[in-house]
């Protein structure tokens, strides 16, 4: 009876096996058989030049150390594959950046920190996952903290300008503490506490011999790969021509000392519209302000005819 059992049981499953078995043949085949009678499709992907030597703030990258060379060679090969979004970052680049640059000097911050600010937000009025928001992403407490106004109408962590400062602050308290220009920018990113309890328990004072999470493991190196593409751009193969980048913004300026009833029939009252005002002051974040406080505002007005030149 059991010997019987077995037969049957053999006698159901070969033919089962069998058609699974030519199913997975034939997916197989006919795989292997959509790409016949169509062109090769042929590539020339490289790892991208990488540097000798690299520095961030004036502190020179020890690259002499495999950890800390693979760490560069795996954001600048990131990046460099990056296409679209570098060509947009560079764009924007010749829009925004000397005005990032002149008030980071302005307030005596090194230059290398305007990477920081891509690193970011890639220069564009993000906001992430965990609601930091702006050019510099900051939380909203810590924007407060930095003397930057937020409410449902005003948030002037998309204020250029302001947010800027605001950062070179955090920079200049930062470096105060840590003596090191590389982790005053890790703890941009990770926090002031999380920095101090770090190189406590692990007895270090550097960036590159400290253990942090990812995300700020790769944050120093992002920026330098950001700096050593942007500021090497053709050997990288960016061939952009200055027609292609975007012109900085035109604008006359307008004080706002009282409420906004509707920022769009204010636009319309200056000859432009309700989307340019917010394109030029990205902080304006509701279409009325009613200015309780009786802040003064400077609004940034679109020059006359500077929408319709063409480069």
């Amino acid at each position: 009876m059991i010997k019987y059992i077995r037969v049957r049981t053999l006698a159901i499953l070969i033919p089962l096996l069998s058609f699974c078995t030519s199913a997975d043949s034939a997916d197989s085949l006919s795989t292997r058989m959509a790409f016949q009678g169509k062109s090769t499709f042929s590539q020339d992907v490289r790892l991208p030049p990488i540097p000798e030597t690299a520095s961030f703030a004036g502190e020179e990258l020890p690259l002499k150390y495999f950890d800390v060379r693979e760490s560069l060679v795996r954001e600048i090969t990131s990046l460099s594959y990056l296409h679209g979004t570098m060509i947009y970052i560079m764009q924007l680049d010749n829009r925004y950046g000397p005005e990032i640059r002149r008030i980071l000097k302005e307030e005596g911050i090194h230059d290398d920190f305007y990477y920081l600010c891509i690193a970011e937000s890639m220069l564009q009025p993000l906001v992430s996952p965990a609601n930091a928001a702006g050019y510099w992403q900051f939380l909203a407490a810590t924007a407060r903290e930095y003397g930057l106004f937020v409410d449902n109408e005003v948030d002037e962590r998309y204020n250029i300008e302001k947010s800027t400062r605001a950062a070179a602050a955090y920079f200049r308290k930062a470096y105060a503490e840590f003596g090191s220009w590389t982790m005053a920018a890790a703890s941009y990113n990770t926090g002031l506490s999380n920095v101090r309890y770090r190189m406590n328990i692990q007895s270090k004072e550097n960036y590159y011999d400290t253990q942090f999470v990812e995300e700020t493991g790769r944050y120093v190196f992002r920026a330098v790969a950001f700096k050593t593409i942007l500021n090497n751009r053709e050997r990288y193969g960016f061939h952009l021509n200055q027609a292609d980048l975007f012109p900085p913004l035109e604008y006359t300026v307008v004080e706002v000392k009282g409420s906004v009833e509707n920022w769009s029939d204010f636009a319309a009252k200056h000859n432009t519209n309700f989307k340019l005002i917010k394109m030029y002051n990205q902080w304006i974040r509701a279409n009325r302000l009613d200015n309780k406080q009786k802040r003064t505002y400077k609004v940034l007005i679109p020059a006359k005819g500077f929408r319709e030149r063409s480069e």
